[in-house]
């Protein structure tokens, strides 16, 4: 199969990147996001309005998403695990929202205490309510290719959860490879597993690079007809179940790789390396995208040589 001409990027740096790192200001994720919405995303992940008790680095979703300058033509999406998160996610104003679902069942009773068909359940007010005032739902299946509790995951489970999202309105599932054990053929046999029940069109990949494995699993993949994927600016974005591995595929690798590919994107990957560097700044870290540490090491030559 032909490889795309066009890919729609996801940015979850500001949700599910920052909630795995040392808690910022509101005012670092504002400008984090402001620096986003002017790089060319269609969609940024804003916020997640689950229990602080739980996600404490997203306590101030609310205030982030009323102090964000928003742009025209860019999606601002948060996270609802249930009704409540919901309803204040509305009067956060959000464009879109997300579900998140496990396909493995270890998994989901380790991390919501329940299973995977109770926390399906779970999502159907939430989807209704949605739906009711026309907000776009977004599913997200983790565990993908791997559990950090049971291991392997049956592609069964795999296909059964993201069926279940959607047809119950969900209408574009996110696969998640969660601790980033996948390599390219069990990535491609995964998602020609689910692209049976559920269209391709639908479907987004969210890889993680915690093995180094998240560029080879996406550039095995695109052939196949995906047109979506997800990935974090500077790769924020710890693995929680590898001490010191890194988490989300970061942006600036992937949109470099698209670029080679001839595939477009529109985004400005020098804006997304100089936000990412902001944000890193902030954090006290540095990226941990290959090629933001490349660019900046070269800028840095640069002006020392001037």
């Amino acid at each position: 199969m032909a490889l795309p001409n066009q890919v729609r990027i996801v940015e979850v740096g500001p949700r599910d990147g920052l909630q795995n790192e040392k808690a910022v200001s509101t005012d670092a994720k504002v400008a984090l996001i402001n620096a986003l919405s002017g790089a060319g995303y269609q969609t940024i992940e804003a916020g997640s309005f689950v229990s602080p008790k739980w996600v404490p680095q997203m306590a101030d979703s609310g205030d982030v998403m009323a102090a964000i300058q928003r742009r025209n033509g860019v999606t601002y999406t948060a996270l609802t695990p249930n009704l409540k998160g919901f309803e204040l996610a509305m009067a956060a104003r959000a464009d879109e929202v997300a579900v998140f679902g496990a396909a493995s069942e270890a998994f989901s009773q380790k991390n919501i205490n329940c299973s995977i068909a109770e926390s399906l359940e779970r999502f159907a007010p939430v989807i209704d309510a949605a739906k009711a005032q026309n907000i776009p739902v977004r599913g997200y299946v983790s565990c993908v290719l791997g559990c950090p509790y049971q291991g392997e995951v049956p592609l069964a489970d795999v296909v059964r959860v993201a069926k279940t999202l959607f047809d119950m309105g969900c209408y574009e599932i996110s696969l998640g490879d969660t601790i980033g054990v996948g390599t390219p053929l069990a990535a491609q046999r995964m998602l020609a597993a689910v692209a049976k029940e559920v269209p391709m069109e639908h479907l987004a990949l969210h890889f993680h690079n915690t093995y180094g494995q998240a560029l080879a699993n996406i550039a095995a993949c695109l052939p196949m007809g995906v047109r979506v994927l997800d990935s974090a600016v500077a790769g924020l974005g710890g693995c929680p179940y590898a001490k010191g591995a890194s988490g989300n595929v970061a942006t600036e690798d992937v949109l470099y790789m698209l670029a080679g590919m001839g595939i477009e994107t529109g985004i400005d990957l020098d804006a997304v390396i100089q936000a990412g560097h902001d944000i890193c700044q902030a954090l006290g870290t540095k990226p941990r995208s290959n090629v933001s540490l490349a660019r900046l090491a070269t800028r840095a030559t640069t002006s020392t040589s001037e």
